[in-house]
């Protein structure tokens, strides 16, 4: 059956059209910000007056092809320290050797980027950017023959590291994370435990064997997929909820303090009434902000350290009802919390509670507070519909 042209032309824009999703230009911001201070840095120090300048290769383009990936796809295996250092290095190797067996331009341009594809691959150092190392020696072959292989330590080798140490501390700096996750490290809590939202019950060779199998090893690591593959199941799930929203679930008599209360009040709060948060609010319940105990430890731990003294002596000073200058509630709240509206389907909290960032999701109508979810009320109201259905399941038993 012949198909009509306008869905033939539809088809075919589609696939012409962005293959990535869309990012947010705080993202965008964050990335080029990256990429400007890196490339400046490495700038810097490969054009010093100390390095003689005369052949004009220390910085070299491939060097903008690294930083899009260190900075903007941090989470590929593309982009990872081994990958980046080890990939351009190698280019730059066979490059000289290149540059060395032939003088024909052409051929030299060939055999040092196909001899940098195989050695990549066969050393798990696969880097995109090594390519244009590889054919930046081949095209100055003069220049490559004078220098030889210092040309891989510097510009190459220099300027990736370089790169590549900016990007881990500009990553910390900026809420990201370079190198990525490897799939054995310490869990959020410092166990051998993986998050709640990663346990699959999937160990790491079989993770492997699926990329293998879908050849994604060049685009995911295994904990990435992991997590997409935990996201992706707990989505699912959210389909199975029912009609419930936040203000079915929702604790609606709260317990709260104001932006001015003493952190000895809020402390002996959590004490009486065993909760693990309590909302910040002003006059006629205007929301501010929410403390988790978390956040009395954090503080206290950072006394500590300022002051260079021991965790309890710093606890017991920062609850201390005599102090001088008693730490206000408004000091140590979250005030970019998750938050929900009372209509919110409890699908929606699935992913906010079960990460383990937050155990309370409270519930605004405008800018007031009208009640909050914990991970006691999810709980508590998942387990009864899951009882509910199976009161109303048909008995099929013989």
């Amino acid at each position: 059956m012949t198909r009509p042209a306008g869905a033939v032309l539809h088809q075919i824009a589609q696939a012409l059209g962005p293959a990535i999703a869309p990012g947010s230009a705080r993202e965008a911001l964050r990335a080029g910000i990256g990429a400007l201070a890196g490339l400046g840095i490495s700038g810097l120090f490969l054009l010093s007056p100390a390095i003689d300048l005369q052949l004009g290769l220390y910085m070299i383009a491939p060097f903008g092809a690294t930083s899009v990936l260190v900075f903007a796809v941090p989470n590929s295996p593309l982009a990872q320290p081994w990958s980046a250092v080890v990939g351009n290095a190698i280019a730059a190797a066979v490059g000289v050797l290149a540059c060395m067996l032939t003088s024909d331009t052409a051929l030299c341009i060939a055999l040092a980027v196909g001899a940098t594809i195989t050695a990549m691959i066969l050393l798990r150092a696969v880097h995109p950017p090594a390519g244009a190392v590889a054919m930046t020696a081949a095209l100055s072959p003069d220049a490559i023959r004078e220098l030889g292989f210092h040309f891989v330590l510097a510009p190459v080798l220099a300027g990736t590291v370089a790169l590549v140490g900016f990007a881990m501390i500009y990553a910390r700096l900026t809420g990201r994370r370079y190198p990525f996750r490897q799939f054995d490290e310490p869990g959020p809590h410092g166990t051998a435990d993986h998050p709640a939202m990663e346990r699959l019950g999937l160990s790491r060779e079989e993770l492997t064997e699926i990329l293998q199998r879908y050849r994604q090893s060049l685009n995911l690591g295994v904990e990435d997929l992991a997590r997409l593959i935990g996201a992706a199941e707990l989505q699912a799930a959210t389909h199975h909820t029912g009609p419930l929203t936040a203000a079915d679930v929702m604790s609606r008599d709260l317990v709260t303090v104001s932006p001015q209360t003493r952190l000895v009040q809020v402390a002996d709060i959590f004490r009486r009434h065993g909760f693990t948060s309590l909302p910040v609010v002003e006059d006629d319940n205007q929301f501010r902000g929410v403390i988790f105990q978390l956040h009395l430890i954090r503080r206290a731990r950072e006394d500590a350290f300022r002051h260079d003294r021991r965790f309890l002596s710093a606890m017991s000073d920062l609850l201390n009802p005599r102090r001088s200058n008693p730490t206000r509630a408004h000091e140590i709240m979250q005030t970019d919390s998750p938050h929900v509206a009372p209509d919110t389907p409890i699908a929606a909290l699935l992913p906010l509670l079960a990460s383990g960032e937050c155990d309370a999701v409270p519930v605004l109508d405008g800018p007031r507070i009208v009640g909050i979810v914990t991970q006691t009320d999810l709980i508590s109201a998942l387990a009864r519909q899951s009882l509910r259905q199976e009161l109303a399941a048909p008995d099929i038993t013989p």
